[in-house]
């Protein structure tokens, strides 16, 4: 397999994922013990990404991440801006990373959205996370993705 078309390698590809080195064993084995693990840790998120592309569902921890951030805005001018541009990008029909969150969740942040509190998307990324651990992260530890770096790491010592 060539270095372009390799997964693995353009995963620790420093200049395409700013990633300056590479992911510990420990780090690996660490995700495979709860989907927390893997959302928090250092490079689990950009990996579960990059496995969640394959499946079409990268949207799912692009909005979790998201909400993350935002819920450390303490600016209302910016908390604002970014509540619509989380509203436009994953939640309104037809958004371009729509997210499948039931009807209630999605109502609630329509009513929420012209004064946008610090907690207006967490339901939303709740469900979304529920739907991380229940689904896709099962998937995840028994991709080929996942066991071959698992693999990897462990044949080459690291």
């Amino acid at each position: 397999m060539s270095p372009n078309t390799c997964w693995l390698c353009k995963i620790f590809r420093a200049e395409e994922n700013g990633i300056s080195s590479k992911v510990s064993l420990e780090e690996v084995l660490q995700w495979s013990q709860s989907f927390e693990n893997l959302v928090t840790s250092k490079y689990g998120p950009m990996i579960y990404k990059t496995y969640l592309k394959t499946e079409h569902s990268d949207e799912n921890i692009e909005f979790w991440l998201a909400c993350e951030a935002y819920k450390k805005i303490t600016s209302q001018k910016k908390r604002i801006s970014m509540a619509r541009k989380l509203f436009t990008s994953y939640i309104q029909p037809q958004a371009p990373n729509e997210i499948n969150i039931d009807s209630p969740a999605r109502k609630a942040i329509i009513r929420n959205i012209q004064e946008p509190t610090q907690s207006c998307f967490d339901e939303a990324q709740r469900i979304i996370y529920r739907h991380m651990e229940r689904d896709s992260y099962p998937r995840f530890l028994e991709s080929q993705f996942y066991q071959e770096l698992k693999h990897s790491l462990q044949t080459n010592g690291n």
